[in-house]
């Protein structure tokens, strides 16, 4: 994970000239809410990538969270559509904390947290697809005996 760019210019609301702010993302964690007995639970499934993912500023937008502690960042993320415009997606958010070295002066990328909320049919494909790969993986050095 690492961010290229100034990600303090990110504002409240999505602008295209943040198009040379990337972040890049190791992992994502998907969550759903599925009925545990009388309840509603979230429940989560991280999924670590082989190649970051890779989130550039235009998509970004600061949410309007005034307790978040120092270096702490929470945004929006917004899809492209066809048309080259930008969609607000509700179930992506992306939370990144941030230490400032004043020796070196430069920003520090100690976290980053991209959650996806998708529906249970969908949580359960991505999780078999992803343990199918992860075995594919695993098996490809060893010998058949």
């Amino acid at each position: 994970m690492r961010v290229t760019g100034n990600i303090r210019q990110i504002k409240n609301s999505r602008d295209s000239r943040n198009k040379d702010i990337a972040v890049h993302i190791n992992t994502v964690e998907y969550i759903t809410q599925k009925k545990d007995g009388k309840y509603y639970q979230a429940f989560d499934f991280v999924d670590e990538l082989d190649i970051p993912l890779v989130i550039t500023g235009d998509c970004l937008a600061l949410t309007n969270s005034k307790q978040s502690a120092e270096g702490e960042y929470e945004f929006q993320v917004f899809d492209t559509t066809e048309e080259d415009d930008y969609e607000l997606n509700e179930n992506k958010h992306l939370a990144l904390t941030l230490d400032y070295d004043f020796d070196a002066e430069v920003a520090i990328l100690t976290s980053a947290t991209y959650t996806i909320t998708v529906s249970n049919e969908d949580f359960k494909q991505i999780k078999s697809e992803r343990s199918k790969a992860r075995k594919q993986k695993q098996g490809k050095g060893r010998k058949n005996r």
